[in-house]
């Protein structure tokens, strides 16, 4: 298994497929290929799925199990998510594979207006995106800008605990949620009570975990956390619609106030076929974005004042960031009217570039 594991660190792998009845297969470059020769029985996978459950009592129910999250590490080795599930009978093991190290914003090609938001002494910043955009990841660099710049206490609700963070000018207090607290909404009210200044929650799930996150903004914390949405938008729309219509209104004006930022995510295919490179779009919540926040017609109107902040306020759409990696031949343009918002809008953009002989990377003519 170690053997297994450090081959697909090597190779690049993101995630790694255990299944009974295949082979082992690796997410590489976005892609899944086969790493072994020998498919697994089911008997093989149960094991592996034993040895990776920390938890005795857990281990002597695993029959039971049919879905399971935690996290396990091998020393030397690297750290990895672990998500055990059943299928067709037999057992499946998901396993992210986790850098040991805690990544900078320069590795990361994170804007730098990314320092600024991080600077916030309070209010909430989302990270957003589909599942595998790597918001797990820039989450754990901002907290560890933060470790690293600040002298404040960090709390973080997380399932599992991916990134382990030393603690450095920070204190960071990192809790496990099924294993050192009930849930999220639990660890989340017991947090307010720890003297944070910081609180990072793994995933906004339902009504009563986004309330509590929004107390906790307006109680003078700084919140930190994800949503499943594709931009910027969506992002505010979804958080507004989860509530019942009679409380809509006044979750957008606490939206509009507590509101810092929203960094939005894709990962395209790079153009040299190593690896992918990051997309984002960046919702800075400037008093015009606050005012679209508090209603909902002039909701639309932030794509515009996200165009127009680019220079003022460090903000950018995604196009214009998908732009960029075009011009710089990171991706190529086609895969980047793909991954394009408004792909009609991206491609007369590319022309009007390609024309006026800007980039290594051109739309056809």
């Amino acid at each position: 298994m170690e053997k297994i594991l450090k081959a697909a660190i090597e190779k690049g792998a993101s995630d790694l497929h255990i299944k009974a009845g295949d082979f082992v297969r690796a997410r590489i470059n976005g892609e899944l290929v086969t790493i072994t020769k020998q498919a697994l029985t089911p008997d093989q996978t149960r094991e592996i799925a034993m040895r990776l459950i920390p938890n005795e009592k857990d281990r002597q129910h695993i029959d039971r199990i049919s879905d399971y999250d935690c996290s396990w590490g091998i020393p030397g080795v690297g750290r990895f998510r672990v998500n055990i599930l059943r299928q067709r009978g037999s057992f499946m093991v998901v396993l992210r594979i986790l850098p040991i190290e805690i990544p900078t914003f320069e590795q990361l090609r994170l804007p730098p207006i990314l320092l600024q938001i991080c600077s916030e002494e309070r209010g909430m910043i989302l990270v957003t995106g589909a599942t595998g955009s790597g918001k797990t990841t820039t989450q754990a660099g901002m907290i560890g800008y933060i470790n690293q710049h600040f002298k404040k206490h960090v709390v973080t609700l997380e399932n599992p605990i991916e990134y382990l963070h030393r603690d450095q000018n920070c204190s960071v207090t990192q809790r496990d949620v099924g294993n050192d607290t009930v849930s999220f909404t639990t660890g989340l009210r017991a947090a307010l009570r720890q003297d944070p200044d910081v609180i990072l929650i793994g995933e906004m799930r339902d009504t009563e975990t986004i309330d509590t996150a929004v107390k906790a903004a307006e109680t003078g914390h700084l919140v930190i956390s994800t949503l499943h949405t594709r931009d910027a938008i969506t992002t505010i729309s979804r958080i507004v619609s989860v509530f019942p219509p009679e409380e809509q209104e006044m979750l957008r004006i606490r939206l509009a106030e507590t509101l810092r930022a929203v960094i939005s995510q894709r990962l395209l295919p790079r153009a040299d076929g190593v690896g992918r490179a990051l997309a984002c779009e960046i919702l800075i919540v400037t008093p015009a974005v606050r005012d679209c926040i508090l209603d909902p017609k002039r909701l639309e109107e932030i794509q515009r004042l996200m165009e127009q902040g680019r220079d003022q306020y460090g903000m950018q759409t995604f196009d214009y960031d998908i732009m960029d990696l075009v011009r710089q031949g990171l991706v190529t343009y086609e895969v980047g009217k793909t991954y394009a918002s408004n792909p009609a809008d991206f491609e007369l953009q590319m022309r009007t570039l390609a024309a006026d002989g800007f980039g290594r990377a051109q739309a056809p003519a």
